[in-house]
């Protein structure tokens, strides 16, 4: 069977008044409607690892996540599209949730560990998978080179140039692989990093492991909200505004808080009037399923 979805992820522009006055051009890359449930970047970044995984014969994808990782529900439902036995390996103690009943539903085992434990995930893959030949080990997020080079094919669909990219960030392949895309390109945009973790300047370092040349960007670590999975009410306040006034549903974890940073960076003049800039919607609509009591 080949590997791929019909890529579906045109540019929207956002207007606001904001934007209006600082004399600005923003739109956003609709990467949440690649697919309902493989969306935005998560597709990216499992695309050339389900390709890797069938040429090398492996049939059982076995890849790790939150109680609520939008990752896992990607890749339970890639695997059931693409013909793949899946296992998830869940950090924390066994719960039941929208998102573990979704994974479950497209054919994915769940193996839950202590947290302890989870931080050596190739130790957690050898214990269990280490006597299945089938089985191949996928990162948590997708992070890895096959993954910075999927996400990187965003920049060849892009039908205008841009000053400025934003992109929200977890582990950083994401980023990278726009980096690598921008640079390959040869494109003067300036690309801008939101972390969604407390303390991301470490993402820097990230982001670099999988560049493909030393290429500067800009890093603003202040909008994680209290850090991964934590928001509070200026951001939902926010969610709620956006959504109402674009119709384009965000969720707190990720694309809502590098929007936030889009628009707060606007309202402190940090672009010069006339500039273009471009978001990417990541995707990751379910990760809503846990943070509906925030709302």
């Amino acid at each position: 069977m080949e590997i791929d979805l019909e890529i579906y992820s045109p540019v929207h522009q956002i207007k606001n008044k904001l934007f209006d006055e600082q004399g600005l051009n923003v739109f956003i890359k609709r990467d949440d409607l690649i697919h309902p449930i493989i969306s935005g970047n998560k597709w990216r970044k499992l695309k050339y690892l389900l390709k890797k995984a069938q040429a090398e014969n492996k049939t059982h994808l076995v890849t790790f996540g939150g109680a609520y990782s939008n990752h896992l529900l990607a890749t339970a439902a890639a695997a059931a599209k693409f013909g793949f036995k899946s296992t998830g390996i869940v950090r924390g103690e066994p719960v039941n949730n929208d998102t573990l009943f979704l994974c479950r539903l497209h054919g994915m085992e769940l193996l839950f560990t202590d947290r302890e434990s989870y931080r050596d995930k190739p130790a957690l893959f050898n214990k269990y998978f280490a006597d299945d030949p089938e089985a191949i080990f996928i990162d948590e997020g997708g992070a890895s080179p096959e993954g910075a080079r999927g996400c990187s094919e965003i920049i060849d669909e892009l039908p205008q140039r841009y000053d400025h990219f934003f992109c929200a960030c977890g582990t950083g392949t994401t980023a990278a692989g726009i980096i690598n895309g921008i640079h390959q390109h040869k494109l003067k945009t300036r690309f801008h990093a939101v972390p969604v973790l407390k303390n991301g300047g470490f993402m820097r370092d990230e982001i670099s492991k999988l560049l493909t040349d030393a290429v500067n960007f800009e890093l603003h670590i202040e909008y994680h909200f209290g850090g991964y999975g934590k928001t509070d009410k200026q951001l939902i306040d926010f969610i709620k505004q956006f959504v109402a006034q674009t119709g384009i549903l965000i969720e707190p974890v990720y694309t809502g808080k590098m929007l936030f940073a889009v628009y707060n960076l606007a309202a402190k003049g940090h672009f010069k009037p006339g500039e273009s800039i471009l978001a990417v919607h990541s995707g990751g609509i379910w990760g809503l399923l846990g943070m509906r009591d925030k709302f």
